[in-house]
């Protein structure tokens, strides 16, 4: 059951998945997003991928590690020296890198994912996700990038994402090349069809 999930080369083997989950690290978190958090590395693990994430322990980050690895996924953490005291790196991780800079982190974890996925979080999280999205955007990566809206924590975002598209700041197919949803599920089922090649079916969530 986990491999009908999994993408298919052209010999018929089933590759690696790595998904790069961004996503608040705050003790602050209310306890429903860090539940969130594991359902999404439960959910991971359980269709045979593998996560990629920033290598911390802590509330929403430590939760999707945690229950990914339960589950027997390989789990794929970067961490900036300066963050891991004040995230508590991830000690029992199947990988552990921890990097001199931010700048290190992001580009170890862009090119290890094959799909990225934002969960609800901060100011942290909104920056990787608008880098991986516009990168993929102006033709840098071909990668899925999904926004899992849960509780309408983006909704104000995503209003002003489509304001943008109306006033000419942001192009439709910019739009059409993002997944939004409130749906775990949902959310990692586009991974797979934006990659497969068959984004239209889901798009923009209006």
């Amino acid at each position: 059951m986990r491999a009908a999930y999994a993408l298919r080369c052209a010999d018929g083997t089933v590759p690696l998945v790595y998904v790069a989950v961004y996503c608040g690290s705050l003790a602050t978190v209310p306890q429903s997003y860090v539940d969130l958090a594991a359902e999404v590395g439960r959910q991971i693990a359980a269709r045979g991928w593998n996560l990629v994430w920033g290598g911390g322990q802590t509330s929403m980050m430590g939760a999707v590690a945690r229950e990914a690895r339960a589950g027997g996924s390989h789990t794929y953490g970067v961490i900036p020296k300066g963050l891991a005291t004040r995230e508590i790196a991830d000690r029992e991780s199947t990988e552990l890198h921890v990097v001199d800079t931010m700048r290190e982190r992001k580009k170890m974890m862009d090119d290890k994912a094959d799909a990225f996925l934002t969960l609800p979080g901060g100011i942290g999280t909104a920056e990787e996700f608008f880098e991986v999205w516009t990168a993929g955007v102006l033709g840098m990566h071909s990668k899925p990038v999904v926004l899992l809206d849960v509780d309408n924590h983006y909704k104000g975002l995503v209003e002003w994402l489509s304001e943008l598209r109306d006033k000419g700041f942001v192009s439709h197919a910019a739009l059409k090349s993002l997944v939004v949803t409130d749906d775990v599920s949902v959310a990692l089922d586009a991974c797979v069809v934006q990659a497969l090649g068959r984004g239209d079916e889901l798009g923009l969530r209006q």
